[in-house]
């Protein structure tokens, strides 16, 4: 007995579930661990793909660097001093119950003074005055970071340092009366340590806000007397506007206020000097991540999506680091040669 021919729908059938077979990925189909096991071309889309190990788990950070500009008025008040100015001389601070002991160098390494009251000097109290000094540091940063994200947070950690100079520091009140002095170093290296939290708080297209905290300790120069100062934390508020190149390059720049100060101890007596250096600073930098999957080995590849070669993974080698590509099509060249530069006043761009 003869049998009927098939339908054209039961051969379609028959055709779409042989392709689903095949195409319903590696988990029924990658019987292979390595290309010699493979015996026919099509066997080497089903080879087991190897995982990239640590470049995987590298991809996952971000790093970023930085530099930029930063001005911080360097302040401290008297209270519970008192000031003598001797003519042709550096001013002095004395406490104020006892005024045969006095000081030099109380902004950074306190140096007692035994000389003896000169004719003509100028004397001033903090109880009977408001008293002080304020100078102006520059800074230039040099400051380096890594995080991760997740969903729109982040967490880090970085390290910068600065090179500093500091001002000549002038009377708060006075100024008739009492002179400036400067430090006999001015130039010095200031280093931050730092944990770090922020968020993305708008994101338009490759464009980004976020909000983040740096907050840490610090390490001012050599010549502070580190056994005399007792410091606060180190808190560093910002804003990052970010402009996104690609998922693995960024720019950006970021105005930031800080806030640190520190006590420093005066011997011989049961006062404390604190010295103030809130600051606003301004970084532009990039940030750069490292991609998950190596770049395609094959000079002459012209694949512009991740692909495979055997049993393992790559991007596109027509992919710069520094341009948007979405790693499942390309977008290399969103817009066609034909209509670039000089071809668009052509008549016939072919």
């Amino acid at each position: 007995m003869l049998r009927p021919k098939p339908t054209a729908l039961k051969r379609f059938s028959s055709i779409l579930c042989l392709v689903i077979a095949l195409t319903s990925g590696p988990s029924l189909y990658a019987q292979y661990e390595r290309e010699q096991d493979a015996t026919i071309p099509l066997e080497h889309f089903y080879i087991q793909r190897k995982k990239s190990g640590l470049r995987s788990l590298f991809s996952k950070l971000y790093f970023s660097f930085s530099t930029g500009y930063g001005t911080t008025p360097f302040r401290h008040d008297l209270e519970g001093f008192g000031i003598l100015q001797q003519p042709d001389s550096l001013p002095l601070i004395f406490d104020q119950d006892n005024t045969a002991v006095r000081y030099s160098n109380w902004t950074n390494n306190v140096v007692a003074s035994n000389h003896s009251v000169a004719p003509g000097s100028f004397m001033v109290n903090s109880d009977t005055a408001d008293i002080g000094f304020r100078g102006k540091m520059f800074s230039i940063p040099l400051k380096a970071s890594l995080h991760v994200e997740f969903d729109r947070y982040r967490v880090g950690g970085g390290y910068s340092i600065e090179y500093t100079r500091v001002g000549s520091f002038q009377p708060t009140n006075y100024s008739g009366d009492i002179s400036g002095y400067a430090l006999e170093r001015s130039n010095m290296f200031v280093k931050h340590y730092f944990g770090m939290v922020g968020a993305t708080v708008y994101r338009y297209y490759e464009y980004g806000l976020v909000v983040d905290a740096n907050i840490g300790g610090y390490s001012l120069g050599k010549d502070f007397a580190k056994n005399l100062m007792k410091k606060s934390i180190y808190l560093n508020l910002g804003v990052r506007a970010e402009r996104e190149f690609s998922e693995y390059f960024r720019v950006f720049i970021r105005p930031s206020y800080e806030i640190k100060s520190y006590k420093l101890n005066i011997p011989e007596t049961a006062e404390t000097l604190q010295h103030r250096l809130d600051g606003f600073y301004i970084n532009f930098g990039f940030t750069y991540r490292l991609p998950e999957l190596r770049r395609c080995f094959l000079k002459t590849c012209h694949a512009q999506i991740n692909h495979a070669h055997g049993n393992r993974e790559y991007r596109s080698r027509r992919h710069p680091f520094h341009k948007k590509q979405n790693p499942h099509y390309g977008e290399n060249y969103p817009e066609l040669i034909k209509y670039k530069g000089k071809n668009k006043r052509k008549l016939n761009p072919y």
